[in-house]
């Protein structure tokens, strides 16, 4: 069940909005922003309409969390009007964890439920709306990872439980442990990278009818600036659509390009500028047509499908 604002997550009343705010890039600014440019920066998105927001306990070095908590504890609106997301389980070498001596995966329970209470204690909630486990972890237990996460949320310390960049098979084996079902599967995609298409991810995602999270939708920033051949045969043919239809930017094509598709993705807008934000936005008010859609396929693979 979904709407043109909003996606359905699961029976309990559990939605986002449409896109969401992606936070990874709030402390790339050089300045650390104050908590009043962070209440500001909320109060900017959910007029927007973006009212669910995109973390994960290692965004800026393990520190984006505690500055995005620090404007939401000053924050006039109310906490139930918005959509925290948030992740664990990669753990980076890092002065702040010195306990890690190489890069890592872990999913235990003991770290699921430790990185969950040091999120809400960074975040200054007292719940997560949705938790991803943000890699696949080659030494997961499915038991006990399955364990973890039915603590959390047995413990209303999380309302919901998803998966990060996961293959459909790796879904299944957690699913096959849980009493709940997985709620989302964040993965790449964009009209530069279009493997989901093919790999298996959209048709497992409709099969159980969950919606994938998007990021990188707009190919980490090379739909502008890269200068391959690949890029520039993307960016003339959502210029094409875009002046079919009279909208002038090709960050809005794209994006309804994967608004398009039934799976009912949800796309992470990666900026922060209201006014970039704004643009993105307005995709949600573009349908593309059949020959649109597959037009952009064409440019992005260079050759017309089989």
């Amino acid at each position: 069940m979904s709407d043109a604002k909003r996606i359905s997550l699961n029976s309990e009343g559990l939605s986002l909005s449409r896109l969401v705010l992606g936070a990874w890039r709030l402390l790339d600014q050089g300045a650390k922003p104050t908590a009043a440019e962070v209440a500001r920066l909320i109060d900017e998105a959910v007029d927007l309409g973006l009212t669910s927001i995109d973390h994960a306990d290692i965004y800026g070095n393990y520190g984006v969390e505690a500055a995005f908590g620090a404007g939401l504890a000053g924050w006039s609106g109310k906490r139930q009007s918005i959509e925290l997301i948030t992740k664990c389980d990669i753990m980076l070498t890092s002065s702040e964890r010195p306990q890690n001596r190489v890069k890592h995966y872990d999913t235990s329970a003991a770290h699921i439920k430790a990185s969950v209470d040091r999120s809400l204690q960074n975040l200054k909630t007292d719940y997560i709306d949705v938790l991803l486990l943000h890699r696949p972890d080659p030494l997961m237990d499915a038991d006990e990872t399955a364990a973890g996460l039915q603590d959390v949320v047995k413990a209303g310390k999380v309302r919901a439980v998803g998966v990060s960049n996961f293959t459909p098979s790796q879904m299944d084996l957690l699913t096959s442990r849980l009493p709940f079902p997985l709620v989302t599967n964040q993965i790449e995609m964009s009209v530069t990278y279009t493997a989901p298409l093919t790999d298996g991810s959209l048709d497992h995602a409709q099969r159980l009818r969950y919606s994938p999270m998007i990021w990188s939708p707009l190919g980490g920033g090379s739909l502008f600036t890269g200068t391959g051949e690949q890029e520039q045969r993307v960016r003339a043919a959502l210029k094409a659509v875009g002046d079919e239809i009279g909208v002038d930017d090709i960050s809005a094509i794209a994006i309804a390009w994967l608004l398009r598709h039934p799976a009912r993705l949800i796309p992470v807008l990666g900026s922060l500028k209201r006014d970039r934000l704004a643009k993105m936005v307005s995709a949600l008010d573009i349908k593309l047509e059949r020959q649109q859609w597959f037009a952009i396929v064409k440019a992005s693979t260079g050759e017309d499908v089989a």
